[in-house]
């Protein structure tokens, strides 16, 4: 199954995607994610100012068919959820790229590291097909 996956963000197993400008990441789904979970009816968003710690749930994307939690790809402080959502989770399912669902002020960059490139992202999302 083909993917979009853009080449300019970063990507975590958990299929979150991760834009990186200067000390602020922005956070979404993936399309392999909202393809994976069908209709989104709910997103729960973190509190402004609170901390974010890598590779803990931060939020839940409900769906018609499941709940998943949302995992922190970097550690770091909310700076902007993406309201909108609350009204329109199904945006996620619109364009999951263009509908970002939290920025974060990256408190850690040595985790960048830890980030998947588009390929290895691409290569992980085919071994779970």
């Amino acid at each position: 199954m083909s993917h979009n996956v853009p080449e300019n963000l970063k990507y975590t197993k958990e299929h979150e995607w991760t834009l990186i400008e200067g000390d602020v990441a922005t956070i979404g789904i993936t399309d392999f994610a909202q393809s994976a979970l069908g209709d989104i009816v709910f997103v729960e968003l973190p509190e402004v100012g609170g901390n974010m710690e890598i590779e803990t749930a931060f939020g839940v994307v409900e769906s018609i068919k499941s709940v998943s939690d949302l995992y922190a790809p970097l550690t770091g402080e909310v700076l902007e959820a993406n309201a909108e959502l609350e009204g329109a989770p199904e945006l996620l399912n619109t364009d999951p790229y263009k509908n970002w669902i939290v920025k974060i002020k990256v408190t850690n960059t040595a985790e960048l590291e830890q980030l998947m490139t588009p390929s290895a992202y691409l290569e992980h999302c085919n071994s779970i097909e």
